[in-house]
């Protein structure tokens, strides 16, 4: 009798989820209600790129600050707040410096070190007029001029590129126009004032900028509603369709990476930033996820070699959790300027070192020889003919506080010593001590091309959409 009981339970059991199976089947195929909306909510935690327009001169708390919007924003499949949009914001606060930076600073003839600048972003003025009022936090790695890096060309086949690659191409080139056009509204200074900022920073009292062009990750601390539109049949059924291969889509880093800390293995997420249509069809709409990992990791060491890493994102999330299998590169990526990121054809990237390290390191020996060799006039037995090499001693070390020392101290040996610790920090520096990390702060703007799909979605059954997607 129980063996029986069993084998009726069992057989119950089977046929109450086939029925449910059947239900789920029905319902997918069912297309979506006239009656069925979609919300237009840019969820809170977005970032918002907003880019300064104009040289800020840090003067006090509360001084304000003006920038335009760098990346438009979307909800679900439609744009909410354009490109350039003006964006408003004010200083909320200006760190302190630490005793130990200021004395290594003032032997670098700097007394007026730069303070962090904490600033907060409260107000959109949209095309039309309208003002929105928003609550934001500037993430950290926010304050940087950044530049937007595409890998180098595609894998060819027979000599010539497939089409996937063709138009991985194409995407990227697009994403770099999009790039330049938003670079377009900064105002950004001519060549003589920049030679005269770079003046005034030499000197050992001088304001604090904030450079045109400067990106700040202001995340929303409330979402933003801009009301709903109808859930149409078609954009149901091609939520269901993978995208196709050689798509290229917009992301947002939501993992902070740097290569002194990731490790292979770890889990990686971006978010997608703008929707992806196929001709006029709604392919992924904003708010997918993509989920990866790192593949390769190593932190700087010694003799200038830099940090490198190499992810790969592998599942595609829909807002509704309906997962597929996909093969990705990373085509393209923000990074502050100072970083001079290189991104090799299969997405992997690396902290590159400045050419003008050359340049520099060359100047400083130049200066070092000549503090070192002296001057025709004191060879021949002039006492002050020693000035200019002691003067160029002191540039090589202690920039104008060293000028100074060696214009008016007499010590030939001092402007040697000098020009010695000058060149040899920058031999230092520049070649033997720790290369640059490479760190991707949270927020990072990404340009992934979407390939062939590894294996077929989820072996669950698939689900209709969802008419509210959860933040």
């Amino acid at each position: 009798m129980a063996a029986r009981g069993l084998i009726s339970a069992a057989f119950l059991t089977c046929a109450w989820a086939s029925s449910l199976h059947a239900q789920d089947t029905v319902s997918a195929s069912v297309p979506a209600s006239p009656n069925e909306t979609v919300p237009l909510i840019v969820p809170k935690g977005t970032a918002v790129q907003v880019v300064l327009d104009k040289e800020v001169r840090i003067q006090r708390v509360g001084q304000p600050v003006h920038g335009r919007v760098a990346e438009a924003v979307y909800a679900f499949d439609k744009l909410v707040v354009p490109l350039g949009t003006e964006v408003t914001g004010q200083i909320t606060q200006l760190e302190g410096v630490s005793n130990g930076r200021r004395t290594l600073d003032a032997l670098n003839a700097d007394f007026t070190p730069p303070r962090k600048v904490q600033i907060e972003f409260d107000g959109l003025e949209l095309n039309d007029g309208r003002r929105i009022s928003v609550h934001t936090t500037v993430t950290p790695g926010s304050g940087e001029v950044l530049r937007f890096v595409t890998s180098s060309g595609g894998k060819k086949k027979g000599g010539l590129k497939d089409a996937a690659s063709e138009k991985a191409d194409q995407a990227k080139e697009e994403a770099r126009r999009q790039w330049d056009n938003a670079m377009k509204q900064v105002h950004e200074p001519g060549k003589i004032h920049k030679i005269e900022r770079y003046a005034v920073a030499q000197l050992p009292l001088h304001p604090q900028y904030i450079d045109a062009g400067t990106v700040y990750f202001a995340e929303l601390e409330e979402p933003l509603d801009f009301g709903t539109e109808p859930l149409t049949p078609e954009i149901a059924v091609s939520l269901n369709t993978p995208p196709p291969s050689g798509s290229s889509v917009h992301v947002r880093l939501m993992t902070a990476l740097s290569s002194a800390t990731a490790q292979p293995g770890e889990e990686v997420e971006a978010v997608l930033s703008a929707p992806l249509f196929d001709g006029s069809r709604l392919v992924l709409p904003q708010g997918s996820r993509l989920k990866g990992s790192v593949l390769q990791a190593r932190s700087a060491r010694r003799l200038s070699r830099n940090g490198q890493l190499r992810m790969v994102f592998h599942e595609l999330v829909l807002p509704d959790g309906l997962e597929q299998k996909v093969e990705t590169t990373l085509a393209g990526v923000q990074a502050g300027q100072g970083q001079h990121v290189k991104l090799d054809s299969e997405g992997g990237a690396e902290a590159n070192a400045p050419k003008t390290r050359y340049l520099t390191t060359g100047v400083s020996l130049a200066l070092a020889f000549v503090s070192a060799r002296g001057d025709p006039d004191a060879r021949n037995g002039d006492v002050n003919g020693n000035t200019n090499s002691r003067v160029a001693g002191g540039a090589g070390g202690f920039k104008l506080v060293g000028i100074a020392i060696g214009a008016f101290v007499h010590s030939q040996p001092l402007g040697m010593a000098m020009g010695a610790y000058g060149a040899s920090m920058s031999v230092y520096s520049h070649f033997i001590a720790r290369g640059r990390e490479l760190v991707f702060p949270k927020n990072t703007a990404m340009e992934v091309v979407i390939g062939t799909r590894a294996s077929a979605p989820s072996t669950s059954s698939p689900k209709p959409p969802e008419v509210r997607f959860e933040d």
